[in-house]
């Protein structure tokens, strides 16, 4: 008998990965950040944007940086500046993605440093929630945004199962350079020249998954 495969677990990005937030989105999340600088530090806006640079390279998040040294609440930041209420006008996605989610083998978990009622809001708008099988969050990951080693490594105990083959798909270098140091394949989406030596697979877009998932479910990397 021959022996069968472990099923593969996939691990999703949402923003620039299964929906393209840049430019809009993303210009709208950054303005509402600097803007809730802004008003709860006290500083003009150029004030706020040096600041939110400083705590991107002390601590890897403008989030984080509120946490610490001005005991934010995250959960207000993150409702403040992640308000969208015209939503399904702003989301520019592939609409076979839904296929592509339902049938691509193995399971299927959304990893985002959004907070849950965005990512919640986006995924029901493009019609994939009943095609994931789990949701993780900036809240689950305790504020500790990819790509932090503990937060990804904290996921993948809670959701990878003996022998199955965890695969990330994301725009985000720095995260797929995490996964790749945990022993994951790894999927870049983006456009344009080049591909690091830690990234395995370079697609255009995510629908492209569907030509590359049996290369993929028998690449299996040993930690690094």
């Amino acid at each position: 008998m021959t022996p069968s495969r472990p099923r593969s677990l996939w691990l999703f990005d949402l923003d620039d990965t299964l929906h393209r937030a840049t430019p809009v989105i993303f210009e709208r999340m950054n303005r509402a950040m600097t803007e809730y600088v802004m008003r709860h530090v006290g500083l003009d806006e150029a004030a706020a944007n040096q600041l939110r640079r400083d705590y991107w390279q002390r601590y890897g998040a403008t989030l984080l940086g509120l946490m610490r040294r001005h005991a934010v609440a995250p959960d207000h930041f993150l409702r403040e500046t992640h308000r969208f209420p015209d939503l399904d006008a702003l989301l520019d996605y592939d609409r076979p993605l839904r296929r592509l989610l339902k049938t691509l083998p193995g399971r299927k978990i959304l990893v985002s440093n959004a907070p849950r009622h965005y990512v919640d809001a986006v995924l029901a708008a493009m019609g994939i929630s009943p095609h994931l099988h789990a949701i993780e969050t900036i809240e689950s990951m305790r504020y500790v945004p990819k790509p932090a080693r503990s937060s990804l490594a904290r996921i993948l105990k809670r959701h990878r199962r003996h022998g199955e083959a965890a695969i990330m798909v994301e725009d985000n270098l720095d995260n797929l350079r995490t996964a790749r140091r945990l022993g994951l394949t790894t999927v870049w989406v983006a456009r344009g020249p080049g591909r690091p030596a830690f990234v395995d697979v370079k697609l255009k877009s995510v629908l492209q998954l569907s030509k590359h998932s049996r290369l993929m479910r028998r690449t299996v990397h040993a930690p690094v």
